[in-house]
């Protein structure tokens, strides 16, 4: 594989290379995120994944990713990085990252999640603007309009209605909400996803005469138009 580096500590960045040279494949290395993504753009057909730091100079890894992305750079993306708590592993993965992994790590699970993210058939074009009846979601840019209204909307508020948007027409559980929106893989015994939902339907449907985000009795949420 050709595999492109964007790590700013030097000892890091000659430690990956180094193994990732020896087990055969072509890297290139840079310590800055805008170099990076300079990179990254520019030939961006000529890596087969992207290993991007969290923390970098000139720009950092997340607003790196976000843009290769909106430049419709399909590389398969991996954080390498030592933020790992939960809610930084969602940010990483919603940001346009394919996989996440935590420093310290081993080398050998590196080379197996690089090869496992090489496997995966190319990436489809993706929508970058989701549509529900009048309501717009902008994945790029991170902007809620309903109606031509602008929605303000907080993180995970954003996150819940694109996991709903995303499944229009589908009823998603709690549980299903709780794992996708939260990362949780356990009930909690938590109000959260309620409450959440309260917010949202509060913003996108309230002032407005037809209702999208349904609640199915005793089954979970759905969002889409009536009829």
């Amino acid at each position: 594989m050709r595999i492109l580096v964007i790590e700013d500590d030097e000892k890091m960045s000659a430690f990956v290379a180094k193994g990732l040279t020896e087990a055969g494949h072509v890297c290139d290395a840079f310590r800055d995120g805008r170099d990076g993504l300079f990179q990254a753009t520019q030939d961006r057909d000529h890596y087969d994944v992207l290993i991007v730091d969290r923390m970098l100079p000139g720009l950092d890894g997340l607003s790196l990713v976000r843009a290769a992305r909106a430049a419709l750079v399909k590389t398969p993306v991996l954080f390498l990085t030592a933020m790992g708590g939960v809610d930084d592993r969602v940010e990483g993965l919603e940001a346009g990252a394919d996989d996440y992994l935590v420093k310290p790590f081993a080398f050998s699970e590196l080379l197996a999640r690089l090869n496992a993210l090489a496997r995966r058939p190319p990436v489809q074009e993706q929508r970058t603007v989701l549509k529900v009846a009048d309501l717009e979601l902008d994945l790029v840019r991170r902007k809620a309009h309903r109606a031509g209204q602008p929605i303000e909307l907080q993180p995970r508020e954003f996150l819940l209605l694109e996991t709903l948007m995303r499944a229009e027409g589908r009823v998603l559980t709690r549980t299903m909400l709780l794992e996708k929106v939260w990362d949780i893989h356990f009930d909690p015994q938590t109000s959260v996803v309620e409450t959440h939902i309260s917010r949202l339907r509060t913003k996108i449907d309230k002032p407005f005469d037809i209702q999208l985000l349904h609640t199915v009795r005793n089954t979970g949420y759905s969002i889409h138009a009536p009829g």
